[in-house]
């Protein structure tokens, strides 16, 4: 029965925005990519490669870099300086969040140990989380069966695209905090409840680091200004609008290209909403043992052997955005 019922919400509720087979039609394949667009084999070797030492240095600049917004507010402190420096940490929890997700799928670093306790562990607790493994498991569902029945983001993507205001009220909740604070809750009730009291313990200590940090600095103050508040409202606006850039509208398919958007890739973008080139989504989906500094290449082999002959490829954000929208 549940079978069922999910049936009829992946009939009901998806596919407004997703191109028609028809027009798609299918691929054969090429010398470098199979049929559903995975690569083949010494292609996929030469894509699978990580960059361990560049993906440390990103990641070492990414750690420093709310360190270096916070620093420059404060020796700048101008009216003008402090919403430059919001908006900017914004940003921050984007990158931290995306070499979260590349963690999750084991291609920050080669080694495992280093992969789970950077990415996972500290990246995840600095970014709210508790440095546990729930969000790869979560993550794993939401590969193996886009919009199927144990799809974690099925509400977030389902039912577009919708009328305007009804996308302004989900972003002005994003905004104001109601949002955030579905998130931020379960963290209290969880200190309440067994088999929940670790991990909300961990996700508050780690917060509790972060803000003894902005204390030894001299200003804790600014933990809520430069870091909570940025983290509560407007990271979550830019969280979904990538995340509808995704797979808003999109269906249940073994054809990805029924299930994931392409964007065109621009450097503004990439630099505020889509950063380590996590805007190449498709590709991500067709093969996602493949790193982000690689996902370029794959998608330009995509473009170019025919996989993405009839797919839908919106210019911009901006204009994708508009397409959300009855």
């Amino acid at each position: 029965m549940a079978a069922v019922d999910h049936d009829n919400l992946v009939e009901t509720r998806t596919g407004g925005l997703a191109p028609d087979p028809a027009i798609l039609g299918a691929f054969a394949g090429s010398a470098r990519l199979r049929p559903d667009g995975r690569p083949r084999s010494a292609f996929r070797a030469e894509l699978r490669a990580i960059a361990d030492r560049r993906n440390a240095w990103t990641v070492a600049w990414t750690l420093a870099l709310p360190i270096a917004i916070v620093a420059a507010a404060v020796a700048i402190d101008r009216w003008f300086i402090w919403p430059l420096a919001f908006g900017a940490m914004g940003t921050v929890f984007v990158r931290l969040y995306i070499l979260n997700h590349e963690a999750a799928h084991r291609l920050l670093f080669s080694n495992r140990t280093w992969n789970d306790l950077i990415g996972q562990r500290l990246i995840g607790l600095v970014a709210f989380g508790d440095g546990g493994p729930t969000y790869r498991i979560v993550h794993t569902q939401h590969h193996r069966d886009e919009f199927g029945p144990r799809e974690p983001d099925f509400g977030l993507y389902a039912g577009y695209p919708v009328a305007r205001d009804s996308l302004r009220r989900k972003l002005v909740r994003d905004g104001t905090g109601v949002s955030g604070w579905k998130i931020l809750r379960p963290v209290f009730v969880g200190l309440t409840r067994r088999g929940y009291r670790m991990r909300a313990a961990k996700t508050i200590a780690g917060q509790l680091a972060i803000f003894a940090l902005f204390s030894a600095a001299g200003h804790p103050w600014l933990y809520l200004v430069l870091w909570f508040l940025p983290w509560f409202t407007l990271w979550r606006v830019l969280n979904r609008l990538r995340a509808l850039a995704e797979h808003a509208g999109m269906t249940r398919s073994d054809d990805r290209r029924r299930t994931t958007h392409h964007v065109v890739q621009h450097r503004l973008a990439q630099a505020i909403l889509v950063p380590f080139n996590t805007g190449f989504h498709l590709a991500h989906h067709v093969d996602s043992g493949v790193p982000w500094r690689n996902l370029p290449t794959l998608h330009q082999a995509l473009a170019d052997d025919g996989y993405l002959d009839g797919v839908a490829v919106h210019r911009s954000y901006r204009a994708f955005w508009r397409r959300c929208v009855r």
